[in-house]
């Protein structure tokens, strides 16, 4: 292939070679294959936001009996407040499994490096005989 650059290679007084392009693939590891760690601190992460729930609605009782008793708003607002933190962490339940889902879907990953350092030295009309014949000789 050098033969058709020999001229080229003459008149700029230079050398061409080249450059062969490396296929790059990059591959995710699935759950399966680190299985043992994720799958121990995805059941580690559940049985706390379960833990957590739990406590906290146990706490959301107790508090409401005394905001009932007592009547004062200063308990009401802790009630609020506990109900809304207990509400976040079934939304952070829901997240956990939607992110487990989300590392065993994870796929391979390809990244193609081409570089293209293609000079061509010559007239216009030259340039469009190339063209032509590159393209007749891809059709066929």
């Amino acid at each position: 292939m050098s033969d058709n650059y020999d001229s080229i290679d003459k008149a700029l007084n230079i050398e061409s070679n080249t450059v062969e392009v490396k296929k790059v693939s990059t591959e995710i590891d699935s759950i399966k294959s680190k299985g043992p760690d994720i799958e121990k601190d995805y059941e580690y992460t559940r049985a706390n936001l379960y833990s957590l729930i739990e406590k906290g609605q146990e706490a959301i009782n107790g508090i409401m009996e005394l905001a009932g008793e007592g009547g004062s708003p200063r308990a009401y607002e802790v009630a609020g407040q506990l109900i809304k933190s207990v509400a976040d962490t079934t939304d952070k339940l829901i997240d956990l499994q939607k992110k487990l889902k989300d590392v065993e879907d994870q796929s391979i990953k390809t990244t193609n490096n081409v570089t293209n350092n293609a000079v061509f030295v010559g007239s216009t009309s030259e340039l469009q005989k190339l063209l032509k014949q590159g393209f007749l000789n891809n059709k066929e």
